[in-house]
C-alpha cells in the first residue's frame, strides 16, 4: 500500500511539473507606432504550432514549453525570436530595410518584382471580388489601369467584354488569355467580343472561368505589355490574366464559411422616358385616325393589343347572358378603352421579383514543414431575377502540395469541378435583315425587352394576339424556355525537382474536360409552336409566313408542318484538352552583385472540340413527350436545305518552345529577353507561315538604388524606369479556317424533292501561307515613390503595330472563290495609364487611402480592303473601315423631315432621299457619317477606403468616356397597340410646318404606307442615322460597401478566429451618362434574347473562420 501511495504521488508530480511547462501565451503584435499588423503568424520555433494575430493585432498560442522561442514573421517586415519568458509577450515589428522582394506570378514562373521589367499589376481577389457577383472577371472593372470591362449582358455565364489595352484584332476575338495555376483555359465555344452582347444562347457559355468559385482565388496577376506576356507568344497578344488560387498555410490549420445573401432590385419606370397608359392610348388614338387600329386592320394583323382585343370581343357572344363581351356601341369600346386608358401595368413588377440568391462557401487548409492543402465546396442558389431565369452551381476546389526529400522533390496536386444548372427564357439566334435594314429576333419573349417595348395599356393576365396567335408574356415564358447544364472538370500535376539550390526542372501536365448541353423546350400551347398552325382564317392562312406553301402543289392553300405537340430543340458542345510542360530554371547570385535567372520550356497542348446540334418537331409534351410529324416536315426542310440535326468536330494542335534570360547588376541596372517558337495547325502549311518566332527585349533602371538618390530621400523613397520591345502573336480569327482547302458538303436542289444527290463544294481555297496575326509594342514605364511610398505612382506609355492581320479581300476569283481570307490587314494604336495610390492618413485606430486609375488608348485602322454591306457598319457592334478606329459606328446623315414628317438622308449618290437608301450597298459608302468608336478610349477608377478600428467603408466608382452606342431602334412605318413608346413621340410630327421644330417623324397612315414604295427603308434609316446616337460616356457608382471586423475578445468567446459581416450596394447609381439615353444603360446593348443589364443590388456577407 506504501508503494502505490508513493506511485500515485509521484505521477502526480509529474503531470504538475508537465502542466507547469506548457502554457498558454497570448500577446499583440504591432508596428514601430502601435498600428496592429493583423494576418502576423506567431510560430513555436521547430514545429507546426502557430497562430495568426487577430483585427486588433491580438493572438493566443496553446501548448507553449516553457522555454520555447517564439518567431513573428508578417511581410514586409523583419522577423522577431523571443524566448518564452512570460504568459503574455507582445511583439513589435520594423519595416524591412531592404526592398522587399514581391513576386510577379507569369503563370509559369515566379520573378522577383526587382527585376521584372514588363507592365502588370497584381490584384488581390479580396480587393477586386464584388460580393454577391459570382462572376469574378466582372470585379476586374476599374481595378488595372488600361484594362477595359464593359458588362454588355449581366446573365450569369455570360462573359463581359474585357479589353487589355484595347482591341488587337480587326476580325478576331482581342480576348485576353486566362491562365488559372499555369493551365491556358480554353472556351468550350468560341463567342467573339461583338457577339457578347447578341443575346444568343451561347453567351450564357462564353466565360472561360464561369465554373470558378471566387472564393477559391488568391489573386489576379494581369500582364499587358509584350516584356510580361512574351512568354506565351502567339496567345497573347491581347493580353494576359493569370490567376491562382489559394492554398494552404503551413503550421496553420483554418476553417472558414462565407455566405453571401444577395436581394436585387426591381428595375422602374421612373428611369425610363416610356409613356404611361394614358400618353400611349393618345398616340393609339392618332393611329386609329390614321386607318391602323380600326376593326379591318386588328382582326387579320398579325400582332394586336388593346383595339385587336377589342375587336374579338365584340364578335365574342355569351350565350349565358344573351351579350356580346363589349357592346358594339360608341359607349361599349370607350368603356372599355377606358380600363386600358388606366390600366398603367408596370411590367416590371409582373415580371421581376426581389428574390434573394444566396451563395456558400466552406474551406479548410493546413500545413506542415512537409506539406499544405486547401479543399473547398462551394453553392450559388439563384432563384431568378425574372421569371424563367434560375441559376443553380456547386464547385469543388482541392490543392495539395507535398514536400518530398526534404524540400528536393514537391510535388502539387490540383483538381477543381463544377456543375451548373441554368433555366432561362427561350430564344433564337438575331438575324440581320439587310433588305429591311433591321435587326431581328423572331419570337422573343426577354423579360427585360418585354418590358420596355410592350405598352402598358395591356393587362398582364389576358392574352392578346402575337404571330397570328393567342400570346401572354407570363403564360409563354412558362412554355417556352432553356435548360442549361454545364460540367467543367480540370486535374493538374506538377512536379518540382531542386537539382542544386541554383537549379530546379518541372513538369506540369493538365488534363480538362467540358461539356454543355442547351435543351430549348417549346410546348405545345405556347405561342411560337401555334404560330406554326395558326389559320384560323383565310386571311391569315394566306399571311402567316411560319405556314408551308407546298411547291409541289400551286393550288393548294398553305397549311402546318405542325400539326401537334411543340418543338424540343438541343445543343451539346463538348471540349476536352491537354497540356503538358517541362522547364529548367537556374538562378544565382555572383559577389552579391550580379543576379542571373535563366527558364526555358517545352509544351504541347491539344484539344478537341465536338458541337451537335438537333431539332426535334411535333414533340407531344402533353401526351407524355411522344413524337408526332409529317412527312412535308422534312420535306420541307429538304427545300430549304436545312438539317434537323448537325455534327462538327474540330481538332487544335499546338507546341511551343521558349526561353528566358534576366540579369542585373545590384538590382540596379536589368536586362531581360524572351524568345519563343512555336507551331499551331490552325495555320498554312508553309513552314514560316506554320511557326513563328515572337520575342522579347526589355531593361529596367532602378534609379532608387543609385547613390545620388540617397539625398532625396524620404520625400522620393522608390523611382525606377522601364523600357521594353517586343513580338507577339495571335492565331486570328476561329472561323478563318482555309489554311486548307474548305471544302463544306451540300445537298443541291434539282427542282424536286424526289430527287437527291450528295456533293462537295470548295468554299475557299487553300491558303498555305496564312499566317498569325503579329504586333510589334514598345512600352516605357515610370514607377515612383513619395514619402516613404505613402503615395506611389506608376505610369506606362506604349505604341503598338498590329500587322498581318487576317481579314476579307476581294480578288478576281481565281481558284473558284472571290472573297477570301488572308493576311491583308494593318492596324496601330497608342495609350497612356497612370495608377496612383495614397495613404492620406495612417493611425493606430483610423485609415484612409485612395486608388486613382486613368487609361487612354487610341487606334487606327490603317490597312483595310475589305467590302462588307452597309448595314454592317451601321448596326450598334459596330465595323471597321481604313483610316478610323477598330469597332467603329457610322450613320445615314439624316437632313431632317420633309413637308409631310418623313424623314430624309443623304444618299450615296449626293441626292436627298427618303427610300432610296440600299442598305445592302458594298461599293459607295460616301453617305455614311463616322460617329466614333464603340469601345471606350478613356476608362478608369476612383477608390476610397476608410477604416476605422474595426470598420471598413468603401467607395468605389468607375468612369468611361469617348465611345458611342446606337439608340434603340424603336421607329417604324407602321406600329401595333402592343408597342410601348418612348416619350420623345410627344414631340413628333403632327401638322404641316412641324418640320421645322422637330426631327422625331410621323406616325405614317395606313394611305402613305400605301402610296410611298418602300416607306419602310425611311424609317429603318432613320433608327440608323446620326440623330440616333448617344455618347457612351459615364461615371457610375460601383460599389458602396461598409463592413466590421469582430474583436478577438468577442470571437474568442464564441471559439471563432474571425468573424466579419460587410453590406454592400452594387450598381446602386449613375453619377453621369447622356442625357440622350433616357435611362438606357449605356453598357448595355437591348439586344433580347437572354441578355439583361447589371442590376442594383444588396448584398450582406457572413464570414467566419475557426
Amino acid at each position: 500500500m506504501k508503494k502505490l501511495t508513493i506511485l500515485i504521488l509521484l505521477a502526480m508530480a509529474v503531470v504538475c511539473r508537465a502542466s507547469a511547462q506548457n502554457r498558454v501565451v497570448t500577446g499583440t503584435v504591432s508596428e514601430e507606432d502601435g498600428t496592429p499588423l493583423t494576418g502576423a503568424v506567431v510560430q513555436v520555433v521547430g514545429t507546426n504550432n502557430a497562430a495568426t494575430a487577430a483585427i486588433d493585432g491580438l493572438y493566443t498560442l496553446k501548448n507553449v514549453p516553457s522555454g520555447a522561442v517564439l518567431r513573428v514573421s508578417f511581410l514586409g517586415y523583419d522577423s522577431v525570436e523571443k524566448k518564452v519568458d512570460a504568459d503574455r509577450m507582445d511583439f513589435i515589428l520594423k519595416a524591412s530595410a531592404q526592398e522587399i522582394a514581391s513576386v510577379v506570378v507569369t503563370g509559369m514562373q515566379k520573378m522577383d518584382k526587382r527585376i521584372f521589367t514588363g507592365a502588370t499589376d497584381q490584384l488581390l481577389a479580396s480587393d477586386v471580388k464584388l460580393d454577391g457577383i459570382s462572376e469574378i472577371s466582372r470585379g476586374l472593372e476599374g481595378r488595372s489601369a488600361g484594362v477595359s470591362v464593359q458588362n454588355v449582358s449581366g446573365t450569369f455565364g455570360a462573359a463581359p467584354k474585357i479589353r487589355i489595352r484595347g482591341a488587337t484584332s480587326i476580325f478576331g476575338d482581342s480576348k485576353p488569355l486566362w491562365v488559372v495555376d499555369g493551365v491556358i483555359m480554353e472556351d468550350v465555344i468560341n463567342v467573339d467580343a461583338n457577339s457578347l452582347s447578341s443575346g444568343d444562347a451561347t453567351t450564357l457559355i462564353s466565360s472561360a472561368i464561369a465554373g470558378l468559385n471566387a472564393d477559391d482565388i488568391e489573386s489576379f496577376q494581369i500582364l499587358k505589355d509584350g516584356s510580361a506576356t512574351s512568354i506565351y507568344g502567339a496567345r497573347a497578344m491581347a493580353g494576359v490574366i493569370v490567376i491562382t488560387t489559394k492554398k494552404g498555410t503551413p503550421g496553420i490549420t483554418k476553417v472558414s464559411y462565407t455566405g453571401e445573401f444577395t436581394m436585387r432590385m426591381v428595375p422602374s419606370y421612373s428611369n425610363f422616358n416610356i409613356m404611361n397608359s394614358q400618353e400611349q392610348m393618345a398616340v393609339y388614338q392618332e393611329m386609329y385616325d390614321k386607318g391602323w387600329l380600326n376593326y379591318a386592320n386588328t382582326v387579320y394583323r398579325s400582332e394586336s393589343g388593346v383595339y385587336g382585343k377589342l375587336s374579338q370581343l365584340i364578335n365574342t357572344y355569351d350565350p349565358a347572358t344573351g351579350q356580346f363581351a363589349v357592346l358594339n356601341t360608341p359607349e361599349g369600346r370607350n368603356a372599355y378603352l377606358r380600363q386600358a386608358e388606366f390600366r398603367n401595368t408596370d411590367w416590371f413588377k409582373e415580371l421581376f421579383r426581389n428574390s434573394i440568391q444566396h451563395s456558400h462557401s466552406a474551406s479548410i487548409s493546413s500545413g506542415s514543414e512537409k506539406g499544405s492543402y486547401y479543399a473547398s465546396v462551394g453553392a450559388m442558389v439563384d432563384p431568378g431575377w425574372s421569371i424563367q431565369s434560375k441559376v443553380n452551381r456547386y464547385t469543388l476546389l482541392v490543392n495539395t502540395t507535398q514536400h518530398i526529400l526534404k524540400d528536393k522533390l514537391t510535388l502539387n496536386l490540383i483538381g477543381n469541378a463544377s456543375y451548373r444548372e441554368q433555366r432561362a427564357p427561350g430564344s433564337l439566334s438575331s438575324e440581320v435583315d439587310p433588305v429591311f435594314g433591321t435587326v431581328k429576333r423572331d419570337f422573343d419573349i426577354n423579360p427585360y425587352s418585354y418590358a420596355l417595348r410592350s405598352s402598358r395599356t395591356l393587362d398582364p393576365d389576358e392574352f392578346y394576339t402575337r404571330n397570328y396567335t393567342p400570346f401572354n408574356i407570363k403564360d409563354e415564358l412558362s412554355k417556352n424556355y432553356m435548360d442549361l447544364n454545364v460540367s467543367d472538370v480540370k486535374f493538374q500535376a506538377e512536379l518540382k525537382w531542386k537539382i542544386t539550390p541554383k537549379v530546379e526542372v518541372s513538369a506540369l501536365g493538365a488534363i480538362k474536360y467540358q461539356a454543355s448541353s442547351t435543351e430549348h423546350h417549346i410546348e405545345d400551347s405556347s405561342n411560337q409552336a401555334q404560330a406554326y398552325r395558326s389559320m384560323a382564317t383565310s386571311i391569315i392562312q394566306s399571311n402567316n409566313p411560319y405556314l408551308y406553301d407546298n411547291p409541289d402543289e400551286p393550288n393548294r392553300d398553305k397549311y402546318s408542318i405542325l400539326p401537334q405537340g411543340g418543338i424540343y430543340k438541343r445543343s451539346d458542345f463538348r471540349a476536352k484538352s491537354r497540356d503538358f510542360r517541362a522547364s529548367i530554371s537556374y538562378n544565382d547570385t555572383f559577389n552579391d552583385k550580379h543576379i542571373l535567372n535563366l527558364f526555358g520550356i517545352v509544351e504541347v497542348n491539344a484539344i478537341d472540340r465536338r458541337a451537335t446540334s438537333f431539332q426535334g418537331w411535333g414533340l407531344q409534351y402533353d401526351m407524355g413527350e411522344t413524337p408526332f410529324y409529317i412527312l412535308d416536315l422534312f420535306k420541307k426542310q429538304l427545300e430549304e436545305n436545312t438539317q434537323y440535326y448537325s455534327l462538327s468536330n474540330t481538332r487544335e494542335r499546338n507546341a511551343a518552345f521558349a526561353g528566358t534570360f534576366s540579369y542585373s547588376y545590384d538590382y540596379r541596372y536589368t536586362i531581360n529577353g524572351t524568345l519563343r517558337y512555336e507551331g499551331s495547325n490552325r495555320l498554312g502549311r508553309s513552314r514560316k507561315a506554320r511557326w513563328l518566332p515572337t520575342w522579347n527585349i526589355a531593361g529596367k533602371w532602378s534609379i532608387d538604388q543609385e547613390s545620388f538618390f540617397e539625398p532625396l530621400r524620404p520625400a522620393f523613397s522608390s523611382l525606377a524606369l522601364r523600357l521594353s520591345y517586343s513580338l507577339t502573336a495571335d492565331r486570328g480569327p476561329t472561323w478563318v479556317n482555309n489554311s486548307t482547302a474548305t471544302i463544306y458538303p451540300l445537298n443541291p436542289w434539282r427542282g424536286a424533292t424526289e430527287i437527291r444527290e450528295p456533293a462537295l463544294s470548295i468554299s475557299a481555297p487553300e491558303n498555305s501561307e496564312l499566317t498569325y496575326e503579329k504586333k510589334h509594342e514598345l512600352n516605357v514605364g515610370l514607377d515612383m515613390g513619395f514619402l516613404d511610398d505613402r503615395i506611389t505612382l506608376s505610369m506606362d506609355a506604349y505604341r503598338r503595330n498590329n500587322f498581318d492581320l487576317i481579314g476579307n479581300v476581294v480578288t478576281m476569283g481565281l481558284g473558284g472563290a472571290v472573297d477570301k481570307q488572308g493576311n491583308v490587314a494593318e492596324m496601330k494604336s497608342q495609350g497612356v495609364e497612370l495608377s496612383l495610390f495614397t495613404r492620406n492618413i495612417e493611425r493606430k485606430d483610423f485609415k484612409w487611402q485612395t486608388n486613382f486609375i486613368f487609361a487612354w488608348m487610341d487606334n487606327e485602322v490603317t490597312k483595310l480592303k475589305t467590302m462588307t454591306r452597309m448595314i454592317d457598319y451601321i448596326t450598334g457592334t459596330g465595323y471597321s473601315m481604313e483610316g478610323t478606329p477598330r469597332g467603329s459606328l457610322f450613320s445615314l446623315k439624316f437632313k431632317g423631315l420633309n413637308e409631310m414628317g418623313i424623314p430624309t438622308f443623304l444618299a450615296a449618290d449626293g441626292s436627298i432621299t427618303s427610300t432610296n437608301i440600299q442598305f445592302q450597298e458594298t461599293v459607295n459608302m460616301s453617305n455614311l457619317v463616322y460617329e466614333g468608336p464603340v469601345d471606350p478610349t478613356i476608362t478608369g477608377s476612383l477608390g476610397n477606403i476608410f477604416k476605422w478600428k474595426g470598420f471598413t467603408l468603401n467607395v468605389f466608382m468607375t468612369y468611361s468616356f469617348g465611345n458611342v452606342v446606337r439608340l434603340d431602334p424603336i421607329f417604324s412605318n407602321g406600329y401595333s397597340d402592343l408597342t410601348a413608346m418612348p416619350r420623345e413621340f410627344a414631340n413628333r410630327y403632327l401638322n404641316p410646318g412641324d418640320e421645322r421644330r422637330t426631327n422625331v417623324p410621323v406616325i405614317a397612315s395606313t394611305r402613305q404606307n400605301n402610296d410611298i414604295s418602300n416607306l419602310y427603308v425611311a424609317y429603318s434609316a432613320y433608327n440608323y442615322s446620326d440623330v440616333r446616337v448617344a455618347k457612351g460616356d459615364f461615371i457610375r457608382m460601383k460599389e458602396i460597401s461598409l463592413s466590421y471586423d469582430f474583436p478577438q475578445s468577442v470571437t474568442s468567446k464564441l471559439r471563432m478566429s474571425g468573424l466579419s459581416l460587410k453590406f454592400q450596394a452594387t450598381n446602386p447609381f449613375l453619377i453621369y451618362s447622356d442625357k440622350k439615353l433616357q435611362g438606357q444603360d449605356p453598357e448595355f446593348f437591348n439586344t433580347g434574347g437572354v441578355a439583361v443589364p447589371m442590376p442594383k443590388q444588396f448584398t450582406l456577407t457572413l464570414r467566419v473562420s475557426f
